[in-house]
């Protein structure tokens, strides 16, 4: 790619006017062209161009949320009580299933689309009116609903499918329990076979097993899929799903008990309850048994003979939810930006070079330091979301679906999920915290969304958790380089993996030479700046770092399992680090490889110092590291520092409200006053009055005359 970081300042053609329109629509499936450059142009973004190319191959899913969720039926109304809240998001439901808005992912046979990709879409885009509305529409479409599609078969989805899709049948999907969430193959709850019966008995033993934190269970649900233990013939064969009846219309069923969650610290719309079983019975035919199937007498069988793989198996048709909390993410992300980010380009505070006219608080170094380092994790993360969107459709469609491809999208998925969901809660409060007292108004919605996705970083599996999984997977692909080596290979691997990394013979050793003779912080960053470089020291960081967690738990082959597990323990904090490098890698490999997409010249510059920027901030963020391990000297290190904040923010500043439009909110996505003309108001207004007051000749003196 050519080097565009000399190149002068640009100057911003756009201003900073209402969010723009998108462009017209664009097939499902495409990308749209940019306009061909034009030779002498002043650099600029085309932001409808962009707005267009953010949206993604799912771009008329998306818009086609967006346009219904302008309607303020679906918007949230914190002035309800409890009560109100969740009445009105389960008649929101209703009248999205009115509007056609929720039944993509379904078989078309069933009235559905057959489309997953399209369907997580415009899910994500439920969060800008009411995050509440989002996930209880999550829970009966992508999880109760979604439990039935994949782990269930024909029969359960002619007999249960349809009262689902037309939410005759709102359901609990009933999996966490009170005593383990993230462990899910250790619940407590079983399902023992009754052979004479031919029913599973579903039952509770303890308190610590009942399920909790669910979604439908405290009021609306009359149903729930069970994750429970399956006891046949004296054999538990693992976790297994099953359909079970909870309530009908005089309240819970026999046997079946429950309490409500009650308030929570946000998505109170959603009516959070908490389930247990008395030795409740089912048919035998209420087992969805893809994946493990039980004849009348009892015997069990499997297509899939390892109840470890086939554990995994079972689960990982469950991932949508984890794809969809990390498009969510962004969208929040991007809408707290879009506020944030218009009212430091309007809001004036103190002055500076002109006596008469107050600065734009953007305009500060530190101001740009909160937010425009965040618009770049934000960009890079929706590029990197629109590549798991697509490994999720190849995967679910069918037409990517080996079992490889399927741990590849698990593993994806719980790499980036932790990060745009910590990220999410990260900026929505800088975004707040940048606007002063206004972010700190509710009707700024700051607050309420960050309340609101607070719970994002634990739910669909606990974030330090996921990426302790990305770890091992990490750990076990670095292993399978040495599989079927001999003694003289596993030593060359290990000499080369190990004791001086493979990025370290690539030339990155280079740029830890002396940079005493180069003089000026331009010079010594040069080496650090281009992409190749950037690729080489975050590349080089996870090798490194898995190569190392790798030679520390070598032993544990030959260790009992307790000494195993205490090693294992004890390099935890490592392998977590190594998993969010990783992470932040895919991410930065995702806004790279969109640079490649956007053809217009001035666009593609901005853009690639965006991405500039979301690179150096992630190495300025571990310069210890660096420092520790020889891949930078001091000099570069601060020079990196000094390119940020000396070249890529003043370049990127002029674009900073372009960047945010191109988002495509409208007034009644962002919702929020002072983005949407309460403050452009307000300062036209006081701009106004002190030029009149000036032209009067009636302005008081100051005590205190300026110097001249």
């Amino acid at each position: 790619m050519t080097r565009l970081d000399d190149a002068p300042a640009p100057v911003n053609n756009q201003g900073a006017g209402a969010p723009h329109s998108p462009a017209d629509p664009t097939p499902e499936g495409a990308r749209p062209s940019a306009p061909a450059p034009t030779a002498g142009t002043v650099a600029r973004i085309d932001t409808a161009w962009l707005g267009e190319y953010l949206l993604g191959r799912w771009a008329d899913a998306r818009k086609h949320s967006r346009e219904l969720l302008r309607d303020s039926a679906f918007h949230q109304d914190p002035e309800l009580s409890l009560a109100e809240m969740r009445q009105r998001c389960l008649d929101q439901m209703h009248e999205l299933l009115r509007r056609n808005a929720v039944l993509r992912a379904f078989p078309k046979h069933l009235g559905g689309g057959d489309d997953h990709g399209g369907n997580v879409a415009a899910f994500e885009e439920f969060v800008s009116a009411d995050p509440s509305l989002q996930i209880k529409a999550g829970v009966q479409w992508g999880l109760f609903g979604s439990a039935v599609l994949h782990l269930g078969t024909e029969e359960h989805h002619e007999r249960l499918l349809p009262g689902i899709m037309n939410l005759d049948v709102p359901g609990a999907f009933a999996m966490t329990e009170t005593g383990h969430g993230s462990d899910v193959a250790s619940i407590g709850t079983t399902a023992t076979y009754d052979d004479e019966a031919e029913e599973w008995v579903i039952h509770t033993p303890f308190r610590a097993a009942w399920k909790d934190y669910l979604g439908n269970a405290a009021i609306h649900g009359i149903a729930a899929v069970v994750f429970a233990q399956l006891i046949t013939g004296g054999v538990n064969h693992g976790v297994h799903a099953f359909y079970v009846p909870i309530r009908d219309e005089n309240g819970f069923l026999p046997g079946v008990g429950g309490e409500d969650d009650g308030r929570k610290g946000g998505l109170n719309g959603i009516d959070n309850g908490r389930l247990h079983f008395d030795h409740v019975r089912v048919p035998r035919t209420n087992l969805l048994d893809r994946y493990g199937h039980v004849e009348p007498d009892g015997s069990y069988s499997s297509p899939i003979a390892s109840p470890g793989r086939r554990f995994f198996t079972m689960i990982g048709t469950l991932v949508q939810g984890r794809v969809s909390l990390d498009g969510s993410a962004v969208v929040a992300s991007k809408l707290g930006l879009a506020i944030a980010i218009r009212y430091g380009s309007e809001r004036r505070q103190f002055t500076a070079a002109d006596p008469t006219r107050e600065e734009v608080i953007l305009d500060y170094q530190r101001h740009q330091r909160r937010l425009l380092p965040r618009l770049a994790t934000t960009y890079a993360m929706s590029f990197a979301h629109e590549r798991l969107l697509e490994t999720f459709d190849g995967v679910f469609s069918g037409e990517h679906a080996t079992d490889d491809d399927r741990q590849d999208l698990e593993t994806l998925a719980a790499a980036l999920k932790p990060l745009s969901t910590w990220a999410a809660l990260d900026i929505l409060q800088e975004c707040r915290e940048a606007c002063g007292g206004s972010g700190f108004l509710a009707e700024n919605r700051f607050t309420q969304l960050r309340a609101d996705l607070d719970v994002y970083a634990t739910f669909e599996g606990d974030n330090t958790v996921l990426l302790q999984l990305v770890a091992k997977r990490l750990l076990t692909d670095y292993g399978k380089r040495f599989a079927g080596a001999d003694a003289r290979q596993q030593a060359a691997l290990v000499a080369t993996q190990v004791g001086q990394t493979s990025v370290d013979r690539s030339g990155l050793r280079r740029i830890v030479q002396s940079v005493s003779d180069l003089g000026q912080t331009a010079r010594a960053v040069g080496h650090v700046r281009d992409e190749d470089t950037q690729r080489q020291l975050l590349a080089g960081r996870v090798e490194t770092m898995v190569a190392e967690l790798a030679a520390r738990l070598r032993p544990s082959s030959k260790l009992t399992p307790l000494e195993a597990a205490k090693l294992f323990d004890r390099n935890q904090s490592e392998l977590i680090d190594a998993a969010r490098a990783h992470a932040e890698l895919l991410q930065w490999e995702a806004f790279t490889d969109a640079l490649a997409g956007v053809a217009d010249e001035s666009t593609r510059r901005v853009l690639t110092w965006l991405r500039d920027l979301f690179g150096l901030t992630l190495i300025e963020k571990n310069l210890a590291w660096y420092l520790i391990h020889g891949r930078l000297s001091a000099q570069r290190a601060t020079a990196i520092t000094d390119y940020i904040d000396d070249r890529l923010l003043p370049r990127l500043r002029p674009h900073a409200v372009d960047l945010v439009d191109a988002f495509g909110f409208a007034p009644e996505h962002l919702r929020a006053p002072i983005a949407t003309g309460a403050e452009a108001g307000r300062q036209a207004e006081a701009a106004e009055y002190y030029r009149a007051l000036r032209a009067s000749g009636a302005a008081p003196a100051p005590e205190k005359k300026p110097a001249r």
